[in-house]
């Protein structure tokens, strides 16, 4: 479909045959499986998927690209590189499109051979050579010669490249499509750099803009490659160790500067002209292009002098119809170039001219000839000064001629490229056309600018209207992108940068013109913030954060992706949200760190992350055989301020130190409660097996043992120091007295005699008698705390007791014991002694 056509409007159907049948009833809607010619329904917009580096892009227009990373099957196979045919049809294809209409003339390239000779012999050798030359040297024709005799010096021919705006990657990428055959495949840097190393070519670069250390990283990333770079003097120059000849390019001497005149003009130079031509050889130092400009001069003032006679003597149609004197390419496509200025196609020009009626024009001052955009524009078509508006309002850039006449409003503007390119106004830059040297400041000067703004608005609605058409591909866009960063930059209109950046921004990214891309989205993200568009403006900050997180620069894709989640969520986009969501999340995955809405744990241990209500530990420590049971109690002490909780989606995360605490509440809980056991059964079990008598002197210590209170929840330490002193304590029976060992009712301990009288003793110790006087009481052996007993004491042997229930232990409120040891208490009952464990406490 051609971007031009409007469609609907240009077809004449009646609105009420199409919405009301013969009764005047509404017609029912029509079938949408039906095709509806005079209504097309409006293309949807294209996503395009490439591969850059380890990532898939999904170029989505509406929003916002998709990133991820690139599956194993969709990644593609290593580029190829092009044959000589494809090479070829490459090389047609970046030269900049011939003007419509007859065929330009063509200069020949005069009083250059030597510097010719010299860069083919340099680059046969495999050196680069910088071409230094001032604007209009005419430095692009002499690359013009030179690619023509290195076309069969290097394996991969001749690679032609346009500097003009272009960075070292920029141009690395360049010399990278140039040789390989990647579609949709963006390398990243480092499969950049090894494909690059591996082209052997001439690489005629052409409106460098850098040097020094930047074309040293050029030069050191295609060691393969003889580079013929081509600059005006005021570019850096390479630094001394890049090893890069230099080739200055001088303007031409007195002659060539006249012949160079008289091939433009198309005929030999009266001498009034041969001296106005040395006056301006002197003024212009002798610049090629100075020579075509006024060659072009002295063919309008031939077409203005020229009267009806001289166009009668070749056959000139006079008739209605005719085309005016002034408007010199009005004559029909097809024609001679010659014969659109007034003159024959097959006259040899071999005398001067002079006017048939003796009307003669003067010929241009010395001030009009060094500077002669102003006079030259005013003898053009309409449609060629209008060309020149748009062109100083885009900065010099040239639109393509197929936008000239929907710009300017002609069905037959495209010819006016041709008038513009005659004339010298215009030279090729890339594969397109910009304004001569000086042209631009010489047409500001003449009131060219005055509508520059207004000029600036059209071309930004008409780019904007036809980037987003459905029919024109991302390679179109990125081939006309210097235009359309022109537009953008020269409107006034905020809307219409919003507008045009929009559209642009994903054909750009499509087309591999990054470099095009992330100037569109600056531009667009300025542009959105003064107008208020919120959910545009989060559109170019998700951009932004794709093309920065494809470059690798994590940072700021942090940022920019942040920034468009905010903006739309408050512009409640919600498939845009999930968009930026997933992007921040393959930031955060690459970069190490948390995502959007979470913060990094403050402790950072080589260990598994613990469960929210922690661990419970069943481990218990090593115990040795002689070791007295022993109570693990928590000591108290203050309770230090804890920590502020460290929030993970919106809920609190449990630190490190409260997962081990409650570990170890739990195991200390469990062992208080057990040992509460064990000690309440002993107590509860010498209560009932023991007698009425009162306890033996030996069997009764200043430290007793505690028993358990009324309740059974609590030791009851004060009601054992009462029984002991008031002398009405617990029954206990007779003990014999301690063999060896030391410890009574064990199996080495002597018989007791049969007399011992059952009567208690008035000794203040409490202890019976014995039945004969003679023999000295048995004393008691006392034990210490720290100091335990020689030998493992004897385990009591079974009893029959009524099991007490085990008091639940609170998890968070744990029990604190404070037991005392004790000595080895032993009672007789009817079954066999019974002997108290002693019991020693650990605080922890």
């Amino acid at each position: 479909m051609d971007p031009t056509n409007r469609g609907p409007e240009e077809f004449s159907h009646d609105r009420h045959d199409q919405t009301a049948d013969s009764g005047g009833r509404p017609r029912p809607p029509r079938d949408p499986l039906t095709p509806d010619f005079g209504q097309p329904s409006p293309a949807l917009a294209r996503a395009v998927q490439l591969v850059s580096g380890d990532y898939l892009l999904t170029v989505n227009p509406v929003d916002g690209s998709e990133i991820e990373p690139c599956p194993p099957g969709e990644r593609p196979e290593r580029p190829a590189k092009y044959d000589a045919t494809e090479r070829a049809a490459l090389a047609r294809a970046a030269r900049p499109p011939l003007p419509p209409g007859p065929a330009q003339p063509q200069l020949p390239l005069l009083e250059r051979q030597e510097e010719r000779e010299r860069l083919v012999r340099l680059l046969a050798r495999g050196r680069s050579v910088r071409l230094t030359g001032p604007s209009g040297s005419g430095r692009t024709a002499l690359l013009d010669q030179v690619t023509e005799d290195c076309a069969d010096i290097a394996p991969d021919g001749v690679v032609r490249l346009c500097g003009h705006r272009r960075s070292v990657e920029d141009l690395l990428y360049d010399l990278f499509a140039a040789v390989h055959s990647a579609p949709l495949h963006r390398p990243d840097r480092a499969l950049l750099l090894e494909l690059v190393h591996e082209i052997g070519a001439v690489v005629v670069l052409d409106d460098l803009e850098f040097g020094g250390a930047a074309l040293d990283e050029l030069l050191e990333a295609t060691p393969e490659c003889a580079f013929l770079l081509a600059a005006t003097p005021d570019v850096p120059a390479p630094s001394p160790d890049s090893h890069v000849e230099e080739v200055f390019l001088a303007g031409l001497g007195r002659v060539g500067g006249q012949e160079l005149l008289e091939r433009a003009v198309g005929r030999v130079l009266t001498d009034e002209e041969a001296q106005w031509a040395a006056d301006l050889w002197f003024e212009s130092e002798g610049l090629p292009l100075r020579f075509v400009q006024a060659g072009a001069l002295l063919r309008q003032r031939d077409r203005l002098s020229a009267g009806a006679g001289e166009f009668d003597a070749f056959g000139s149609y006079e008739g209605p119809g005719a085309a005016p004197v002034d408007a010199p390419f009005d004559a029909p496509f097809g024609a001679p170039a010659d014969a659109a200025f007034g003159a024959p196609a097959d006259a040899a020009f071999d005398a001067p001219f002079d006017a048939a009626d003796g009307h003669s024009v003067p010929l241009p001052a010395l001030a009009e000839a060094a500077a002669p955009a102003a006079l030259l524009a005013s003898r053009l078509s309409g449609s060629a000064r209008a060309t020149l508006e748009f062109a100083v309002a885009l900065g010099g850039e040239i639109p393509h001629q197929a936008h000239l006449p929907a710009l300017i409003g002609d069905t037959h503007a495209d010819a006016a490229l041709a008038e513009l390119v005659s004339c010298g106004l215009v030279t090729p830059v890339g594969a397109r056309y910009r304004l001569a040297a000086g042209v631009r400041q010489q047409l500001e000067t003449a009131g060219y600018g005055t509508d520059s703004a207004a000029r600036g608005r059209t071309a930004a609605r008409h780019y904007a209207w036809w980037a987003a058409h459905p029919s024109v591909g991302p390679e179109r866009t990125a081939a006309e992108s210097d235009a359309l960063l022109a537009a953008l930059s020269a409107t006034t209109d905020p809307d219409g940068s919003v507008e045009l950046a929009r559209a642009a921004a994903p054909a750009f990214a499509a087309g591999l013109a990054w470099s095009a891309w992330e100037r569109a989205l600056g531009a667009g993200v300025e542009a959105a913030r003064t107008t208020g568009q919120v959910s545009e403006e989060a559109y170019f900050h998700h951009e932004s954060g794709v093309l920065a997180l494809l470059g690798g620069q994590l940072d700021r894709a942090r940022v920019e992706l942040e920034s468009a989640l905010a903006l739309r969520g408050a512009a409640a986009d919600k498939r845009g949200t999930i968009a930026a969501r997933r992007a921040l999340a393959l930031v955060a995955d690459r970069s190490g760190g948390a995502a959007a809405g979470e913060e990094i744990p403050e402790a950072m241990y080589e260990e598994s992350a613990s469960p929210p209500g922690g661990v419970p530990s069943y481990a218990q420590l090593p115990q040795e055989a002689d070791d007295p049971e022993t109570l693990v109690t928590r000591q108290a002490a203050p309770t230090p301020t804890p920590p502020a909780p460290t929030v993970v989606g919106g809920a609190k995360a449990p630190s490190r130190k409260s997962v081990v605490s409650g570990a170890r509440r739990n195991m200390v809980a469990a062992g208080a409660g057990a040992l509460l056991a064990a000690v309440l059964g002993t107590v509860v079990t010498l209560g009932a097996t023991s007698g009425n008598d009162d306890p033996p002197s030996n069997k009764v210590d200043t430290n007793p043992s505690a028993t358990a209170g009324e309740n059974g929840g609590e030791l009851g330490a004060d009601e054992a120091n009462k029984g002991v002193g008031g002398g009405g304590g617990g029954d206990a029976s007779t003990s014999a007295p301690a063999g060896p060992d030391g410890i009574p009712n064990t199996s080495d301990d002597p018989t007791p005699s049969s007399g011992a009288t059952d009567e208690p003793s008035d000794s203040p110790s409490g202890s019976k008698t014995p039945a004969d006087p003679s023999k000295p009481p048995t004393k008691s052996p006392s034990k210490s705390p720290s100091k335990p007993p020689p030998t493992t004491p004897s385990k009591p042997p079974p009893t029959t007791t009524t099991p007490t229930p085990t008091p639940t232990p609170t998890p968070t409120k744990p029990t604190e014991t404070a037991t005392t040891p004790t000595t080895p208490n032993t009672s007789d009952t009817a079954s066999g002694p019974i002997t108290q464990t002693p019991t020693t406490t650990s605080t922890i």
